[in-house]
């Protein structure tokens, strides 16, 4: 009885430590920032787990990458970034991490917004996207090595003339999620039903999200869709729903706005009788402040630009962040 009883207790053991190890062989995967691992966990969901190396509100643009990065990098069977000169930091983190992995650039295939043409024509800057940006595609279309000859080795960059923000456009982020699950499956092909599923899943939610924004904005007349941010980072926003951004600094939070650009941006705030500005999770928002008072437009709200939020605030996942975004900007116009 005792031989019996202990060979099943030892059978028992080793089904339970089997059974954990089959539970913790999860797929270790590397995401930028926390936009970005947040669709990651969408299409993996329980069969991975998610560092980001950019936390909740934390700035990707003047982003310092550590040894503790590098490391963890070296041990992830997958990396996933934005890519368009986004994570400037990033090609140096690679190598330095020796990884030899899978890489997703979740951009890969997006339609490309340049932000040549604001510069030149600052006054317009968002009236002919839809046309001037059809052809991007070609233009970029081997933007997974854009990285490699662009990297200064300093947290602070350029992002030249792409805006490298696509995650603001859904129709972007379907082409992120069609990337992501492919990475996945490149890495863990037995569980390809799972992340064609999931992916499926999530780009039928992103659909719904897409047809609420358009009719919430709707009730919005054009001529009154204009609000400032303190970088501009919605140009994708901007495009897809017809919305007017304008900001003092550039696409990267590292550049500084010139005393000439506040002064032409009060400006044209007073000509074009913008209603609302709005502060950033990420950023400085002390500019904007001075703006606000300068020009007599009231702080609309605070909107989550390059990060999420933490839990228990209203941007913790992507569709909580755009749908929080649309409702602070709306509600603004709206007074």
């Amino acid at each position: 009885m005792f031989k019996i009883t202990l060979t099943s207790s030892m059978m028992m053991l080793s089904l339970t430590t089997s059974t954990a190890a089959m539970a913790e062989q999860k797929l270790h995967v590397i995401s930028s920032f926390s936009i970005l691992g947040d669709l990651v966990s969408q299409v993996g969901q329980e069969h991975i787990t998610v560092t980001n190396l950019v936390k909740i509100d934390g700035d990707a643009h003047v982003f310092t990458p550590t040894p503790q990065d590098a490391k963890a990098i070296s041990t992830a069977q997958l990396v996933v970034t934005n890519g368009l000169h986004f994570e400037g930091w990033m090609p140096r983190l690679i190598e330095a991490a020796n990884y030899q992995g899978v890489h997703v650039i979740a951009t890969n295939g997006i339609d490309v917004l340049s932000t040549k043409k604001e510069h030149e024509h600052h006054d317009d800057e968002h009236e002919h996207h839809d046309d001037e940006h059809e052809h991007h595609d070609d233009e970029h279309e081997h933007h997974d090595d854009e990285h490699e000859h662009h990297d200064d080795g300093h947290a602070h960059h350029d992002h030249g003339d792409i805006d490298p923000h696509a995650w603001h456009s859904i129709k972007n982020v379907k082409v992120y999620i069609h990337n992501i699950a492919k990475g996945l499956i490149q890495v863990d092909p037995a569980n390809t039903d799972d992340y064609q599923k999931n992916a499926k899943d999530y780009i039928q939610k992103l659909d719904k999200l897409e047809l609420k924004i358009n009719a919430q904005l709707a009730t919005v007349p054009e001529t009154q869709r204009k609000v400032i941010t303190p970088h501009d980072a919605f140009g994708y926003f901007a495009r897809d729903f017809n919305v007017t951004f304008l900001a003092p600094q550039g696409t990267s939070t590292g550049s500084e706005a010139s005393a000439a650009d506040v002064a032409a941006l009060i400006k044209q705030i007073r000509h074009d009788k913008v209603n609302a500005v709005f502060m950033e999770n990420i950023a400085d928002n002390r500019l904007i402040e001075q703006i606000s008072r300068e020009t007599g437009v009231k702080v609309g709200g605070k909107l989550y630009s390059d990060a999420l939020s933490s839990p228990d605030q209203p941007a913790a996942t992507y569709l909580k962040m755009m749908q929080y975004n649309v409702d602070t900007i709306v509600n603004a116009l709206h007074k």
